[in-house]
């Protein structure tokens, strides 16, 4: 992929999309790509917008800016409000129908509307997995990284007592996205 792709993950804080985006960006170096990551908070540490910024590149990138990204995954009706007509047409975009329920549906976007939190809150019984969901998701219709670095950059960002859980969540993410239809 010599092809620079543009990714925001956006949320409300606490949500984990910066730890989501920093496991995307290491497994995006595992497999050999240029990646630039970066990450926002909001002034509140829980409940105040949040986002991590990742772009992956074949060769080296010479711009750490998004103007218009390839990817959005939304977790909040606040980032889908603010990001959702950003993305470009042929782009893709995957929102979190948990929080997401009022959204414009774009001309030439690729639009998931996937049951996220609510997955992990009732799949594994804690909505703080829906990063990993959400990552899994990710994976599954982009192809933006593949499978087996996205698990070892999982790996080794997360405590040793939740690793299970967190590859089943990416699992579980992955198999919901496969399950879901195109808006």
């Amino acid at each position: 992929m010599n092809e620079r792709v543009e990714i925001i993950l956006s949320g409300s804080g606490g949500q984990g999309m910066i730890l989501a985006g920093i496991i995307l960006a290491d497994a995006a170096i595992r497999e050999g790509k240029s990646v630039v990551q970066s990450q926002s908070y909001g002034p509140e540490a829980r409940g105040g917008a949040s986002r991590a910024e990742v772009i992956i590149g074949g060769e080296e990138l010479d711009y750490p800016k998004i103007s218009n990204p390839d990817i959005l995954l939304a977790m909040s009706q606040q980032a889908s409000d603010k990001f959702l007509h950003r993305v470009k047409k042929g782009g893709l975009v995957i929102l979190d129908s948990s929080y997401v329920a009022d959204f414009p549906r774009p001309d030439g976007v690729r639009l998931y509307s996937i049951p996220i939190s609510d997955t992990a809150r009732d799949g594994l019984g804690k909505e703080m997995m829906a990063n990993m969901v959400a990552l899994g998701a990710l994976i599954q219709v982009s192809g933006v990284i593949g499978r087996d670095n996205v698990q070892k950059a999982v790996e080794e960002r997360v405590p040793s007592g939740s690793l299970e859980k967190n590859i089943l969540a990416l699992e579980l993410g992955r198999k919901l996205a496969k399950n879901s239809d195109i808006l």
